[in-house]
């Protein structure tokens, strides 16, 4: 069914994403995404500031001939040339350097972008910045270049765009997230995560994926809201 929807629609019904360097030590990548797929994965953003952008397109290509067959999205990190080589469907921003609006210059028409938010600030800005379709907002747990988000920026996402609002833009709590705190970024309002960590350094990935799934999807379906906005979702 998916394979008929739109790429924001297939954004709006996303719940997990992972973010993954190449993998270039081990050599797994097309392995790797293929078990985080199969494990319910629903985009996998690569970043590596370590690889060369010839090493970044060819690691996008290996992820896209996995993703094709899961109906999975695949996201280009920061780089407008390297998005525009790739023709990604989502680019991320960092919290700082190109804005979304010069960014889209490189995407085709269709593509989405999302932004990197560590700050009431910066979900502010994003939100009302017509180019930005997402967000990422984080650090929930530890810091990120000195920054102390915490779970009070996760409640603060949740408070100005709801996660059941079909109108509010997507956003992922991110940064630490496990399957061991999951549930506290649940009780703070989130019901999409991106993680890497947690199924990077899994003995197994599908396994470790599928953990995190399980629980986004009880979540959605407890909450009269997201079951809401599924529906809403496929309406459209």
């Amino acid at each position: 069914m998916t394979a008929l929807l739109g790429l924001a629609t297939r954004l709006g019904l996303a719940r997990l994403m992972l973010i993954t360097g190449t993998r270039s030590g081990q050599g797994d990548l097309a392995e790797f995404v293929d078990a985080a797929f199969a494990g319910g994965v629903d985009a996998v953003q690569v970043r590596d500031p370590q690889a060369t952008q010839p090493e970044l397109l060819a690691a996008l290509n290996a992820v896209r001939s996995v993703g094709y067959r899961y109906q999975g999205l695949v996201c280009a990190y920061e780089s407008g040339p390297l998005a525009q080589e790739f023709q990604a469907d989502l680019l991320h921003l960092p919290e700082r350097g190109m804005g979304a609006r010069l960014a889209r210059g490189f995407l085709h028409k269709w593509a989405l972008i999302g932004r990197s938010c560590h700050s009431r600030a910066e979900i502010d800005a994003a939100l009302a910045d017509a180019d930005v379709n997402y967000l990422t907002i984080g650090p929930a747990f530890g810091g990120l270049g000195g920054s102390s988000a915490g779970l009070s920026l996760v409640r603060y996402a949740a408070s100005v765009a709801p996660t059941g609002d079909r109108e509010s833009k997507p956003w992922f709590a991110v940064g630490g997230v496990t399957a061991a705190n999951l549930d506290e970024v649940l009780a703070a309002g989130a019901r999409r995560v991106a993680v890497t960590r947690a199924i990077t350094e899994a003995a197994d990935a599908e396994a470790a994926a599928m953990a995190m799934k399980d629980r986004l999807r009880q979540a959605w379906n407890e909450d009269p809201e997201m079951q809401g906005l599924t529906l809403k979702v496929f309406r459209d």
